[in-house]
């Protein structure tokens, strides 16, 4: 009762109000620009929210945070460039739709799941921020790399016809993620004497290469005619159609929120995982997953932004940002005098009500602006091809250059944006190896401190291997990888006829 009251108290406070509606304007604007993430804006607002009243500078950055990560699918579905990681799985069939002339519908889609998988990440902080935080904390690093290997297997499956095409994919990715200064040694590795490689490669360039200068330069090979232009269809959608999809996109919004309460997991492996699920739940999808299927946005979109929720509750609870965005918002309490922890509920109720309550707020600003901007935005997929791509080309190189300044980020978007071309050319899925550019470092990290930790064990495989959820992840993986094997499949045909 007390908790209501006091998400009441803020909801009636039209300060506190109008501070989230001018955060949600501000993370629509951000996240749909690509190269333009929500962790940029939140660290901007860091340095401007610093004298603030402390939940003054809360609304604002919980209104940036909910309307930045749903606005990342917006350019996904538009011009097949996710606006951040957690969009590229929405780009699967959001922007085949969009090709179809459907891109309002795909939009309508996002929006709505996006604010119910929001709402439910929000309603679970609320209720299970402790429970969820415990079995979190009980994760080892080999668990971190077998849930990331894990991913990446299925990722392997989900994006291509051919598993094998898919695993290669990965497997780039995961050595473009090895660039840079190792971890444990300190020395360079794989940087082949270019001192800006040093820092490795930038998650933003590689994935504006990888999804939108690519897509150009499909284009370009093709046609540039005027036939290429979709006719936008805008027809009513039936409320009851719209909402066909709420029973399974909770499951999908409980993916999102025990991923996002594993740190470092995020987004990206919430939105594949539930896009797994979806694929095996759904067994008469509008269309093919893949080439404009409703039901992959719905699965996106829902375990993406359930993610918010999740990632707050290691934060309060443990004081352990679930990702980048709740670790600069981890910052910004430590300015304002806050100290996250176990006993952060009890002894801070009032700022724990503030983000319950900036969280639902920017959750209905979400339905409310994508609703009105959505009928708008997607116009844009009905300019002309010849006027669109040099556009296109433009923002993916400020998008590049704005991340660090630097022009040699401009220069790896391009290379990526060739070396995606040519993948896709030749039927390799980008995603696989999106994703593991993404955790990559995760991966390197746990799984070497996992095999430090476990040197020292008299019995080195059973500390390794040797505890329930480290099994269980582990048969996910193998299981993954056998369900897949063509050789596995011959046999059991041959073994059934």
């Amino acid at each position: 009762m007390d908790m209501f009251l006091g998400i009441f108290s803020y909801a009636i406070n039209m300060q506190f109000v109008l501070l989230v509606l001018s955060g949600s304007l501000a993370g629509l604007f951000v996240g749909s620009i690509p190269g333009l993430s929500v962790s940029m804006a939140t660290a901007l607002l860091v340095s401007i929210t610093y004298s603030w009243q402390t939940t003054n500078a809360i609304a604002t950055i919980m209104g940036v945070y909910v309307v930045g990560v749903f606005s990342g699918a917006l350019s996904a579905i538009l011009i097949n460039i996710p606006g951040a990681p957690s969009s590229v799985v929405t780009t699967l069939d959001g922007f085949p739709l969009a090709e179809k002339g459907e891109a309002y519908k795909a939009l309508i889609y996002a929006v709505l799941y996006s604010f119910i998988g929001t709402l439910f990440g929000f309603l679970a902080l609320a209720v299970l921020a402790k429970p969820i935080s415990s079995v979190a904390l009980k994760f080892t690093p080999m668990d971190y790399f077998l849930l990331a290997t894990f991913g990446l297997t299925t990722v392997g499956s989900l994006t291509t016809k051919h598993f094998a095409k898919g695993l290669i994919s990965a497997c780039l990715g995961l050595f473009f993620s090895m660039v840079g200064i190792d971890s444990v040694m300190g020395t360079a590795r794989l940087t082949f004497g270019i001192e800006n490689l040093q820092a490795g490669i930038n998650i933003v360039p590689a994935l504006v290469g990888l999804f939108g200068f690519s897509e150009v330069l499909m284009v370009i090979s093709t046609s540039l005619e005027g036939g290429n232009v979709p006719s936008l269809s805008h027809k009513k959608l039936k409320t009851r159609e719209l909402l066909r999809h709420t029973p399974i996109s909770l499951w999908y919004a409980t993916i999102g929120v025990v991923i996002g309460a594993l740190p470092g997991a995020g987004g990206p492996v919430a939105a594949f995982l539930a896009y797994s699920q979806a694929k095996k739940l759904v067994k008469n999808p509008s269309v093919p997953f893949g080439e404009g299927a409703i039901e992959g946005i719905v699965a996106s979109e829902s375990a993406n932004n359930a993610c918010i929720g999740g990632a707050m509750i290691p934060m309060l609870t443990l004081a352990i940002p679930g990702d980048a965005v709740t670790a600069i918002i981890l910052s910004v309490f430590y300015v304002h005098g806050l100290r996250p922890g176990p006993m952060f509920i009890k002894t801070s109720a009032p700022m724990f009500h503030a983000i319950l309550a900036g969280g639902f707020i920017g959750s209905i600003f979400l339905l409310v602006l994508g609703l009105l901007v959505a009928p708008r935005i997607s116009k844009i997929i009905t300019v002309p091809k010849r006027i669109l791509l040099p556009l296109v080309i433009v923002l993916c190189i400020i998008g590049s250059f704005a991340t660090n300044n630097r022009m040699f980020d401009v220069y790896l978007m391009l290379f990526f944006g060739v070396l995606g071309f040519f993948m896709r050319r030749r039927s390799y899925s980008v995603a696989p190896m999106t994703l593991a550019i993404v955790l990559g470092g995760m991966m390197d990290s746990n799984f070497r401190r996992a095999i430090s930790l476990a040197s020292s064990e008299d019995a080195f495989l059973v500390a390794l291997l040797g505890r329930p959820i480290t099994l269980v992840l582990l048969s996910l993986v193998i299981l993954t990888l056998l369900s897949n094997s063509r050789a596995l499949k011959r046999f059991i045909r041959k073994r059934r006829m």
